[in-house]
């Protein structure tokens, strides 16, 4: 598992800058920086927002939890291009029409897979743990900020 103090130096080297140039840019302490990638400290949680919006990556890469750099507001606030909504096809309501509806075979297994009670309580796990998240949190936030305001 990759540490918060790797991520910096890889993060830091990435962008070409020494240890007391990123402390600067950050607005910490000379040795701040040097401190993080030794593991000698660990950053504060306002700390590690600064870092990572600095490289503009998520505290989930910054930290190690996983290996996608991209930050949630990145990809909501993401516009696509216009496109034709496409109905979502009903779910398939058991096997035999599954079967007998070969056209469909991807659409059947998707089902399948989505009426499994074990699929499902660890979809809703994954989905609820990351909801409590504090990136969770205000994602939820911005979200009916901008339903409500479109209402009005």
């Amino acid at each position: 598992m990759t540490t918060i103090a790797q991520r910096i130096e890889v993060l830091r080297n990435e962008r070409g800058l020494s240890r007391p140039a990123l402390s600067a840019a950050l607005g910490l302490s000379k040795g701040a920086v040097e401190k993080f990638e030794t593991g000698r400290q660990t950053p504060t949680k306002e700390q590690q927002e600064k870092i990572a919006g600095y490289f503009g990556v998520s505290l989930f890469y910054l930290r190690g939890e996983s290996s996608d750099r991209t930050r949630q507001e990145d990809w909501m606030n993401t516009s696509y291009p216009e496109e034709k909504e496409t109905p979502i096809p009903n779910p398939v309501p058991n096997a035999k029409r599954a079967h007998e509806d070969s056209s469909d075979a991807s659409g059947a297994m998707w089902n399948a897979l989505l009426n499994n009670k074990q699929v499902q309580t660890a979809l809703r796990e994954v989905v609820l743990e990351t909801l409590k998240s504090p990136e969770g949190q205000a994602l939820i936030a911005k979200a009916v900020r901008r339903v409500s305001s479109e209402q009005h």
